[in-house]
């Protein structure tokens, strides 16, 4: 037989175009050859198909009749405890006592038969001829995909990781098969006694469609070794060898993946670990000092040093409501993430209470001005962070009694005790779809009683509040409503709707308070506040035009005036109780925000809680201070001071602020002009670096606050900053996949651009112009080994202690080192295993091995940092936690010391330069936390 013609060869005028076009012919050609040589394959096993199709059903009806005696068999042997004597093969174990060995011979028995390879199908009972005749040509069809031919044959498309990053040669030959799912169908295999784990690639498993009408027609070669086994049209599209699908890859949607330590394995030849993030293999190379001894088997024991919580610098009054107050002990009681704080500033003390395990939403205290409630909202971990109410004692801070723990289904938005009763009731709000409320004797039992339980609104409810004079009444507000609750004797919950009337209805009644008399005062999102007669649901007094926008909290004071505030306006007004004005009123500073919540405090003080979280106190006579200032939105900028007792913030709130750990206090703060992703001090403490989220870079004065210089390097995030340890150069990660590398001059004035490292082509000497024109214009990092950079955003940075060599971690869990004065990759990443690194930020290295736990994805740890005396090494998570390991932690599933406080994602943790302390930022809680290292 003549071989075919082989693709026309490229004249040395051909334009590139011309060159691609050639490809694609030889290819398009070679594939209608595979193409013919298949139909004549599938009709020749059509017809035999045809003519075994009486032998296929008699085999049907046999196996049928097999399977039926073995089942009586079975429950025999299951009835008598013990196995019968015609059993043989090997016998293995189920879990409801019987045995299947006999079974498992006589399906090896059959697979043997003409029924080739197929899996075994419950035989079809009552079918037609016709039916049984299509069902046995796609059966044929099917099980031709799986017989030898010599047809030219294709690889299944694998995952192939950029071999310079963890290998001495410049390419990778290790290759990880594509990950495929177990069919729907799949029935589990019966649970045995567990067996040492062995690290295998994970083997492709066929589905088993027992519809065969709608089978599908293979066209090509290729889809009989790529065959979608899930049906999936991108398999079959994928199948086909195209330059233009050669950069994609096979996903099936139920991949199964490795994940963490689980499957680590330590090579002694290489002295390398080898361990999976999401399927893909990270292989990190042992120093040379403790490589010869590793015993991937032990466990590196918990640190001695733990943490404690010292300060937590923000407050939660962007979206939270009646949550500031003052104890008699003379600290203001309020709570962000996951922590409430009991702050004296008088004092300057902070004490701490954190009994819950997610974002705390409410507050309440008791009539007796020592108990306090709190609500949290359900959390990441079902069990542990279900939504539910603590109360506790604000002196000891030991938690009283738990409520709700299972009862409650979304997060607590509403927390009140009784307060003509002395506080033996407590109602609640959940918001749920309907706001279930909820009336709970809580000194009833251990878990308390809850009284009854109904629904409040299908809209917001904002407030809810127990009368101080009515035992039994509850009043509850928000979207466009105001309810009046009455508790019945037999525990019923009767609600009187607010009426209106002819005056304006607002969108939101946003707040109430209560005078002296037991009248109800409410504001609104019209600016107005009316006045609810006792015991009534029609309006008394209305008085509109109190402020220029939406009343956020109206506060009765004992002397008997009322104070209100407003969210646009900043204004606070003070009115007699029957709600006329004083004149007495003063205007909050723009940048704290609008009026959130207002509180009594000692003498004629005022506790102001404001929209932009910060806390300020004093009184409309006297002005008001600012006593806390905290961070708006999402915080992923951090930083300490090389030499004092300082470090720096930055968020996506477009502020940049200076904090002195000492005296946990605010130096300085500076508007930025864009949102801030990252941020770094210079080696001599006198220049800062803020990158952005659109690739500007600022380098400000840390003295004066003036900007030096502004750089951009791409329109993506600057992920991370990192000076190396002379202060020669700069290096910025950016989500672009480059590290950008500058040379700092001039006291860190200037900086010039050395280059970037970058996700480039190298190819080899036999690489002719076309193929790098399709390498480069594809990205095909994975198919072509001379490929060097990250082919996926930057995460961390770690300068070498000699500032000569730099090494990066990326999205896609690739550790690369580059030479840092010529911004090239050096591939042998055995070489770097000896080398001395000035920080170990990177969360991928032989030295933070330990700290990826069994089921890690790669992106549930965000950061990670060694103390300055290398002795410690925190982590960061998405799960709000900050761990405590001993460093190094190079051995799987090291054991740690885990604190939780903050209720989002940790963003970052850092040690400040005496290693006395350790500092994390929150990112949606927006929480500053300060862990004093005892």
């Amino acid at each position: 037989m003549a071989s075919p013609p082989g693709p026309a060869v490229p004249s040395a005028m051909a334009s590139p175009r011309d060159c691609i076009n050639i490809v694609v012919d030889a290819w398009n050609d070679m594939i209608e050859t595979e193409n013919e040589s298949l139909r004549e394959r599938v009709s020749d096993l059509e017809k035999k198909a045809l003519d075994q199709g009486d032998e296929i059903v008699c085999l049907r009806s046999t196996l049928a009749d097999v399977l039926r005696r073995l089942t009586l068999l079975e429950n025999a042997v299951n009835s008598r405890g013990g196995v019968s004597p015609c059993s043989t093969g090997t016998v293995t174990p189920v879990r409801n006592g019987g045995f299947r060995g006999a079974l498992n011979n006589h399906i090896s028995q059959l697979k043997d038969g003409p029924l080739g390879g197929s899996r075994l199908r419950q035989p079809i009972y009552h079918q037609s001829s016709v039916e049984s005749n299509n069902s046995i040509k796609e059966n044929s069809i099917r099980n031709s995909s799986h017989v030898p031919t010599a047809l030219p044959q294709r690889r299944g498309v694998h995952y192939q990781s950029t071999g310079s990053l963890h290998s001495d040669s410049p390419s990778s030959n290790s290759v990880s098969p594509v990950p495929t799912s177990p069919s729907p169908t799949h029935t589990p295999p019966p649970r045995v006694s567990p067996a040492p784990r062995q690290s295998q690639p994970p083997t492709p498993t066929r589905s088993t469609n027992s519809n065969l009408h709608f089978a599908k027609r293979w066209s090509s070669t290729g889809d009989f070794n790529n065959a979608p086994h899930n049906g999936s049209p991108l398999s079959s599209r994928l199948a086909t060898k195209s330059l233009l699908n050669l950069n994609l890859r096979v996903q099936s949607p139920h991949t199964m993946l490795k994940h963490g330590t689980r499957e680590a394995t330590y090579n002694e030849e290489e002295r390398s670990l080898r361990m999976f993030l999401r399927g893909r293999p990270i292989i990190l190379y042992a120093p040379t000092s403790i490589a010869d001894t590793y015993d991937i088997t032990k466990v590196t024991t918990p640190p001695q040093s733990k943490l404690k919580l010292d300060w937590v610098y923000g407050y939660r009054g962007r979206d939270c409501r009646s949550n500031l107050y003052l104890l008699p002990t003379g600290e203001m009681v309020y709570f962000v993430a996951a922590v409430v704080v009991l702050y004296n500033v008088e004092e300057q003390s902070q004490r701490h209470y954190l009994g819950h395990t997610d974002d705390i939403k409410c507050i309440a205290v008791h009539p007796n001005k020592l108990l306090v409630a709190t609500g949290q909202c359900a959390g990441h971990d079902r069990r542990d962070s279900r939504p539910h109410i603590r109360i506790w004692d604000s002196v000891t801070l030991n938690t009283v009694v738990i409520l709700g723990v299972g009862d409650f289904e979304r997060s607590i938005c509403c927390v009140s005790f009784s307060k003509a009763d002395g506080g033996q009731l407590l109602c609640a709000v959940d918001e749920a779809t309907d706001h279930n409320i909820s009336v709970w004797d809580w000194q009833k039992g251990e878990r308390g009683h809850r009284i009854t339980e109904t629904k409040c609104s299908v809209d917001t409810v904002i407030a809810a509040e127990f009368h101080p004079l009515d035992r039994n009444c509850i009043v509850t507000c928000g979207k466009s409503h105001i309810s009046f609750w009455t508790l019945d004797a037999g525990g019923t919950l009767y609600k009187r709707m607010g009426v209106f009337e002819n005056r304006d209805k607002p969108k939101y009644v946003t707040c109430v308070a209560f005078n002296h008399l037991g009248d109800i005062i409410t504001g609104d999102s019209n600016g107005s506040l009316i006045i609810w007669a006792r015991g009534t649901n029609t309006v008394a007094k209305l008085v509109r035009g109190v402020h220029d926008g939406p009343v956020f909290s109206v506060c009765a004071l004992k002397e008997g005036s009322i104070v209100s505030g407003g969210g646009k306006d900043r204004r606070i007004v003070q009115l007699d109780s029957q709600l006329n004005a004083t004149g007495l009123e003063t205007q909050i500073p723009e940048h704290a925000g609008g009026i959130r919540v207002l509180s009594e405090g000692r003498g004629m003080q005022l506790l102001v809680g404001t929209t932009r979280n910060s806390i300020l106190v004093g009184s409309l006579s006297m002005g008001l201070s600012t006593a806390l200032t905290g961070h708006l939105d999402e915080l992923w900028g951090l930083a300490v001071h090389p030499s004092l007792s300082q470090f720096i913030t930055a968020g996506y709130d477009r502020t940049l602020n200076l904090w002195d750990s000492m005296s946990h206090s605010l130096v300085w703060t500076k508007d930025l002009p864009e949102a801030a992703q990252s941020a770094a001090f210079s080696p001599d403490g006198n220049t800062l670096v803020v990158g952005s989220t659109t690739g500007h870079w600022l380098a400000i004065d840390a003295q004066t606050r003036e900007v030096i210089a502004t750089h951009t390097d791409g329109a993506e995030p600057i992920q991370v900053i990192k000076f190396s340890p002379d202060g020669q150069f700069l290096a910025l990660g950016s989500r672009d996949n480059n590290v950008y590398i500058y040379q700092c001059g001039g006291d860190n004035r200037k900086y010039n651009r050395v280059g970037r490292c970058v996700h480039s082509v190298t190819c080899p000497p036999k690489c002719v112009s076309l193929v790098k024109c399709i390498c480069f214009h594809l990205h095909l990092n994975h198919r072509f080994p001379h490929f060097q950079g990250h082919s996926s955003f930057i995460t961390h940075l770690d300068w070498a202690a000699d500032s000569k060599i730099l090494r990066s971690n990326s999205g896609d869990y690739e550790v690369l080192y580059w030479n840092a004065g010529l911004c090239r990759q050096i591939p042998q990443s055995a070489s770097m295993r000896d080398v001395e690194w000035a920080s170990n930020s990177c969360t991928l290295t032989f030295e933070t091995i330990g700290i990826w736990p069994d089921g890690a994805d790669g992106t549930d740890v965000n950061y990670c940092e060694r103390s300055n005396s290398k002795k410690l090494l925190a982590t960061a998570d998405d799960f709000g936690k900050v761990k405590l390991y001993t460093y190094p932690a190079t051995q799987p599933r090291s054991l740690c010391h885990s604190y939780g406080g903050h209720s989002s994602h940790v963003t970052a943790v850092t040690f400040l330069h005496d290693d006395t302390r350790l500092i994390s930022t929150g990112g949606k809680d927006t929480a500053i936390m300060q862990w004093t290292i005892i």
